[in-house]
């Protein structure tokens, strides 16, 4: 517990909410934050740790709260839910119940096969596989080791999506069981642990840990990585079609399609290798970011419209006033 407290990313988010401290203040303070830390506890603890926590901030608690709401205000959960009614979750407790304990014993095993594998990475390489020293990492290189990470999840994801679970092998049978058992429906963010432990170790652990077990950044970059690819993963399998966004809500949409199709196409995360290699069901990630840049452009327009009229009613009011007054000045001359 005492880890997660101490975590810099969290006194860094919450520097702001609780103190009136200036971006300066709150960097030297992250900084002696994480100097402690590291000072404190072994890279193995703080990366697991901190790994544990930014799973639970930005996918199990989000996730339970969102399924309080689908359950408790169907009516209303059914009009925000891609596919409506069919995509909400089956009001049985022990059905639910059974579910929120698959995807914490999942929870618990991917950090079991992480710890597992940075042990073994460790002792192989002699030093932590992450950089975990009291250096921080410069802005480029953070920007630099997240494009890559991404780049190659997005490919591990299509290729294990496609060719692994989605396969006629046992796994693929699995996969089908555990996640394609509502045929027509969105996912909800629970659904994101609820796999079968193989499938999900496969599909979610491995395209996030695999990149960055190869160019092992610095742990906060990894840090920074894992809460990116969670929140996003919670959000595209939330089955909501007001996820904001050009890029989010068209992953969400493509997410959908695919749990409501039995898994006939979009592997991808982003969309980018379905669309270049033709698996795209529904409208592809080129068609959803038009339809998203038209309807900010409508927005636009519309704002700029109550805008122009706006100041077109002020500029006759005021040009009633300044009649009014020339009027009075006239009577009393």
């Amino acid at each position: 517990m005492d880890v997660l407290l101490s975590l810099p990313i969290v006194s860094y988010f919450a520097g702001p909410m609780l103190t009136s401290w200036s971006g300066s203040m709150n960097l030297l303070f992250f900084y002696m934050t994480w100097m402690t830390l590291v000072l404190s506890h072994s890279p193995l603890k703080i990366e697991l740790v901190g790994t544990l926590a930014a799973r639970i901030v930005f996918w199990f608690v989000p996730s339970l709260f969102f399924l309080i709401f689908d359950t408790l205000v169907p009516s209303l959960a059914e009009s925000v839910k891609l596919y409506g009614a069919k995509s909400l979750p089956r009001r049985n407790a022990a059905s639910l119940l059974r579910q929120v304990l698959l995807a914490i014993f999942n929870l618990a095993l991917t950090t079991a096969v992480q710890a597992g594998i940075s042990v073994g990475a460790g002792t192989l390489l002699r030093h932590p596989l992450f950089k975990t020293s009291t250096r921080l990492p410069l802005p480029w290189q953070i920007v630099k080791h997240i494009c890559i990470m991404y780049t190659a999840r997005e490919v591990l994801t299509y290729y294990i999506n496609r060719f692994v679970l989605h396969s006629r092998g046992r796994i693929g049978n699995l996969h089908r069981a555990y996640s394609h058992s509502r045929k027509g429906a969105a996912p909800y963010s629970l659904m994101l642990y609820t796999d079968h432990p193989l499938p999900l170790l496969l599909s979610r652990t491995l395209p996030v840990y695999l990149p960055a077990m190869a160019i092992q950044p610095h742990l906060l970059t990894y840090f920074l990585f894992t809460i990116m690819t969670t929140l996003e993963e919670m959000l595209s399998m939330s089955g909501y079609s007001m996820v904001p966004g050009i890029i989010m809500g068209g992953i969400t949409r493509r997410t959908a399609t695919h749990y409501a199709s039995g898994g006939r196409g979009n592997f991808g995360a982003w969309g980018l290798l379905d669309w270049a290699s033709g698996t795209s069901v529904g409208k592809d990630v080129v068609e959803d970011i038009q339809d998203e840049a038209e309807k900010h452009q409508v927005k636009e327009r519309g704002q700029k419209a109550v805008s122009d009229t706006s100041s077109m009613v002020q500029d006759g009011i005021d040009g009633l006033k300044r009649r009014g007054k020339s009027r009075k000045k006239a009577s009393d001359w």
